[in-house]
């Protein structure tokens, strides 16, 4: 159960480009990091001009004011799972909403089954009833 946060600067894109990115996301996320069916769970953040200060790592890439920064939590993905889903994110977020490789930032924390409560006070993964 992948928990995505979508950063972009605001006014950047229309509510509907948003929605387009978000759905993108989501594909890839289900095409490549097993995220199962109606488990979508994503915090899309707006931050004003400057709020979002990204370099390069060194890496002589230019930013723009269109970079998207994407973390996503979840738990059990292997090493070639997550480079797949980068790899897909760069390419369908190029073709779908014309972003440049170079505005795309993704980050995976790991977390544990009895990091998540999805209601009711109670941890569904540690009770079985996930």
């Amino acid at each position: 159960m992948p928990l995505v946060h979508i950063h972009l600067i605001e006014n950047r894109r229309t509510p509907e480009q948003v929605r387009v990115l978000a759905d993108t996301v989501q594909e890839v996320l289900l095409e490549h990091f097993a995220a199962p069916p109606r488990d979508r769970y994503q915090l899309i953040t707006e931050h004003k001009p400057g709020h979002i200060i990204a370099e390069d790592t060194g890496l002589g890439f230019e930013r723009t004011d269109d970079i998207v920064l994407i973390q996503i939590v979840q738990q059990g993905r292997d090493s070639d799972q997550k480079q797949a889903t980068y790899r897909a994110l760069a390419d369908r977020l190029g073709a779908e909403c014309g972003l440049a490789g170079t505005d795309l930032i993704v980050s995976v924390v790991e977390n544990t089954q009895s990091d998540w409560s999805f209601g009711n006070g109670v941890a569904q993964f540690v009770t079985g009833d996930l």
